[in-house]
């Protein structure tokens, strides 16, 4: 018992020890809380423009490969031409 409650304190003070240290870290690379505001919205600005353009760039990876699998006998290929052809359609409103 008196072990198992040692073990436990011994435990929470490294634990708050760890704790302490990262809050120090992150405080002194960052001083003002608009500081850190600023670089995370920064930081979302740039996370979702690179997903749109990484998005985007493997689409058009993946139609371009369609499409040179258009000539391929055997029907295959006619469903890729109507799969490619939906995907470049505009929706009709």
């Amino acid at each position: 018992m008196i072990k198992k409650t040692v073990s436990t304190s011994k435990n929470n003070n490294e634990n708050g020890a760890r704790k302490a240290i990262l809050e120090d870290l992150f405080y002194d690379f960052h001083t003002s809380r608009r500081q850190v505001y600023l670089m995370n919205l920064i930081r979302g600005i740039f996370f979702g423009v690179g997903s749109v353009l990484g998005g985007t760039i493997v689409i058009a990876i993946v139609l371009w490969i369609l499409n040179l699998l258009v000539d391929v006998p055997g029907g295959f290929g006619q469903f890729i031409q109507f799969v490619v052809n939906t995907v470049q359609q505009s929706p009709k409103k």
